[in-house]
């Protein structure tokens, strides 16, 4: 990973050993490295989240620190405004609206590969850089920047990097993408970085204790509560609001039933919970929406591998791909695909594209 002429590539550094190794590995490499760490919070309120926050004082101070490491230059961004508008609102909306958002995706496309990007040609860079585990490369065949999986398929995060588009493509580097955690760890020993052992979050960076309490404490005049209904039409009891909900939830139902109860669908029109054994949470056929291609379909109709969330192993489908709209048929029926997620299609370890999830259909039970 040789720079010539020393190319310029801004790094967003978290303060974690990923983004601190994808520096170390850029400047080894001969880049004109930049360290930036965003900062998401309002001035008065960034010292009093976790440390796993997006903008702790711990998560700052580390990457300043790796940077001075590295000797190279170190800049905090604030960019709270534009994170509240983007991500915070539209995680806000989507709950409220009967959906389960992915702050995640919305984030890298919008503030990472967005905003940051922007940042960092107005300081001359010609690369973004993170420590994500994916891969770029240009096809010559297709003539197009396309997204691969990365070398560690358990830390593999091609599936929050589906909306990307050409020109972001073009403008990243993944230093990360060949490597796997373990030798990254490795790395960050030898160097000496103290975030060597740090612990990661798997949690949404802004929300410090449960989505549901940062609901309640924001949005409490719009939670209304509702019925429960099993999906034959009886009504089995009552729920705190319906933002509280995702498709394939059990548990804090508060149902006593004789057998177990999951979430099928959100009436929000009639502010209904509908419920019904877990077999009923299987759909076959999904539509998704607001599609981003990476690797341009030829046919209308084409085979492919499907994840409908980011921890689910592929599934076989068939895409039939209309204007605005794609259809899913998958092979066989899966667990919970919930509107406001993103389904990504996959062919082996490239990345077609992906959209998201609009309705499902349920899956045509036997009948007894």
């Amino acid at each position: 990973m040789k720079a010539s002429k020393r190319k310029r590539v801004v790094v967003a550094m978290s303060g974690g050993v990923d983004s601190s190794v994808a520096a170390f590995l850029l400047k080894r490499g001969g880049y004109d490295v930049i360290g930036f760490t965003m900062k998401l919070w309002p001035k008065e309120e960034c010292g009093f989240h976790k440390p796993t926050a997006c903008c702790s004082l711990e998560g700052i101070s580390d990457a300043r620190l790796i940077s001075e490491k590295l000797k190279i230059p170190f800049y905090v961004l604030d960019l709270h405004e534009e994170f509240k508008k983007e991500i915070i609102d539209y995680f806000s909306n989507e709950y409220l609206n009967g959906r389960t958002p992915n702050p995640c995706i919305l984030c890298n496309e919008k503030i990472k590969f967005g905003i940051l990007l922007k940042k960092a040609r107005e300081l001359d860079a010609e690369y973004i850089a993170t420590g994500h585990y994916a891969n770029i490369i240009f096809d010559k065949r297709r003539k197009r920047f396309v997204l691969k999986e990365g070398r560690d398929k358990k830390k593999d995060q091609s599936y929050v990097l589906f909306s990307l588009t050409q020109d972001q493509l073009s403008r990243i580097k993944f230093p990360l993408g060949s490597y796997n955690k373990d030798k990254v760890r490795k790395i960050a020993k030898r160097m000496i970085f103290p975030v060597h052992a740090k612990r990661e979050s798997q949690e949404i960076c802004f929300i410090q204790d449960s989505y549901a309490g940062y609901l309640r404490e924001r949005f409490k005049e719009k939670l209304r509560p509702g019925s429960i209904k099993h999906e034959d039409g009886s009504i089995l009891g009552r729920h705190r609001g319906a933002a509280f909900y995702t498709i394939g939830q059990r548990e804090g139902l508060g149902i006593a039933y004789k057998h177990a109860l999951y979430v099928k669908r959100i009436d929000l029109a009639n502010n209904a919970i509908i419920v019904g054994p877990k077999e009923s949470t299987y759909f076959k056929d999904v539509v998704v929406k607001d599609l981003n291609w990476i690797v341009t379909p030829f046919k209308k109709h084409i085979r492919a591998m499907v994840k409908i969330r980011s921890q689910q192993k592929k599934a076989r489908a068939t895409l039939k791909i209309a204007n605005g709209s794609t259809e899913i048929e998958f092979d066989r029926p899966q667990e919970a695909p919930t509107p406001g997620q993103a389904a990504v299609f996959y062919d082996r370890d490239l990345i077609l594209g992906g959209g998201w999830i609009d309705s499902a259909s349920p899956m045509i039970r036997r009948q007894q």
